[in-house]
């Protein structure tokens, strides 16, 4: 009963808030990709055949699942494969990503029942496997009532996630006892899941999948990227998935760190694409020569370049001296430092970075990134590891061992589904 009040509520909450979505849809062309559906109108001609459903987002957890479901498929080659992401840029990357493997890259349903059933009735998964903790519960609720196994791998809760669920956990209880099992990075999480409603036994902690990455590009792909951008005489700071406020801390230590070593030059990454012009117009400002990746600049003629395309930045760590990680001077909670540090670099962040908070603690106490406080302290960090070569050669060295110690989340996951 208390599903059927749920999506109740959420279909006439969507009615009174149309005219505000429509202006959002008008006003953010983002928020109109995938609709027709999300809303349930999917094309699909295999139907019949053995199905699974990864559901992985947005960027951040299509990279993280990309190993997961690559071994899955080599696991289990007679089985079709869906991928469905809620945003645009996750569902761009995942057509990459999957174009050999998944056999259909689409958009997950709205929670409203007559997507869910058309989602369900079209591809009629035997497994849904949904990375990180989303958490839909009309979805969950039809999928348990036509047999479907749901699970949810890699879930985590964030501190303040966790309040807020804590206000209706005798709902999400409801909920969360219909999956198979839930498998969360941290025992931290675990106890979390638990506190607000799911049942101990279906719970395990997993790790992290995104230490089950590895390097993907050969040395002639990493040599075509130093060709490209001419950074061989050249000692690249990348500042990556930067957030509003936090460009002008970046160029201020870069100010600093210029002033001490010449050969130093910028790669600056926007998360989002939509500021990409605003981030333009303030390095128009800085007195700099810069450029745009999309116009093929290099580093011969610039002392920054903008990364204005997408996809790129996972594989240009790898020519990249030292990287700062966004989204840590800002109230947004950071970003995956192991991006980075798979390709043995080291790593700096802001020190907000509560949604990767686990994975931080591990790769802080290896010595292979380092939490700063404000520009001032980024700027020290940057000319320390510019200046001292020993320094830096041990933090790249910790920074492949880390992986070797923590790998292991995939196959954890793999046996049990």
């Amino acid at each position: 009963m208390i599903i059927i009040i749920y999506n109740i509520v959420l279909t006439a909450l969507a009615i009174i808030l149309l005219p505000v979505i429509l202006i959002a849809f008008m006003i953010q062309p983002k928020f109109r990709a995938g609709f027709r559906e999300k809303l349930g109108f999917y094309d699909y001609d295999k139907k019949g055949e053995k199905t699974v459903v990864f559901h992985v987002v947005s960027v951040g957890e299509t990279n993280a699942a990309k190993e997961l479901i690559k071994e899955y498929k080599l696991r289990h080659p007679q089985e079709h494969i869906i991928v469905t992401t809620t945003t645009k840029t996750g569902q761009e990357l995942a057509k990459k990503i999957f174009a050999n493997i998944a056999d259909k890259v689409t958009y997950y349903p709205y929670d409203f029942f007559f997507s869910v059933i058309s989602f369900l009735n079209t591809f009629n998964p035997e497994k849904v496997i949904i990375a990180e903790t989303e958490i839909w519960p009309f979805f969950v609720t039809a999928a348990k009532l036509k047999g479907i196994k749901v699970y949810t791998v890699n879930g985590r809760i964030s501190p303040s996630s966790f309040n807020g669920y804590k206000k209706i956990r005798m709902f999400l209880n409801q909920v969360l006892n219909k999956y198979e099992k839930i498998f969360m990075q941290s025992y931290d999480d675990m106890e979390r899941i638990v506190q607000i409603g799911a049942n101990k036994d279906k719970v395990e902690v997993m790790g992290n999948l995104k230490f089950d990455i590895a390097q993907n590009l050969s040395p002639e792909d990493i040599q075509k990227y130093k060709d490209e951008l001419k950074t061989d005489k050249y000692r690249l700071f990348i500042a990556a998935s930067t957030h509003k406020g936090e460009d002008e801390k970046v160029l201020s230590a870069f100010d600093k760190l210029k002033k001490n070593y010449d050969d130093a030059k910028m790669l600056l990454v926007p998360r989002h694409p939509q500021r990409y012009e605003e981030v333009g117009l303030l390095l128009d400002k800085s007195g700099y020569k810069w450029g745009k990746r999309s116009n093929n600049d290099n580093f011969e003629d610039c002392e920054i370049i903008l990364l204005d395309t997408m996809g790129e930045l996972s594989k240009l760590f790898s020519i990249c001296y030292i990287a700062f990680i966004g989204g840590s001077f800002s109230d947004t909670g950071g970003h995956n430092p192991l991006e980075a540090n798979i390709w043995n670099k080291p790593v700096i962040s802001g020190d907000c970075i509560f949604n990767f908070k686990d994975v931080y603690k591990t790769v802080t106490e290896k010595h292979c990134a380092i939490i700063v406080s404000n520009e001032h302290e980024l700027a020290k960090e940057l000319i320390n590891f510019y200046g001292d070569k020993e320094r830096y050669n041990e933090y790249c060295k910790n920074a492949k061992s880390v992986f070797d110690e923590n790998r292991g989340a995939v196959n954890f996951v793999l046996e049990r589904i």
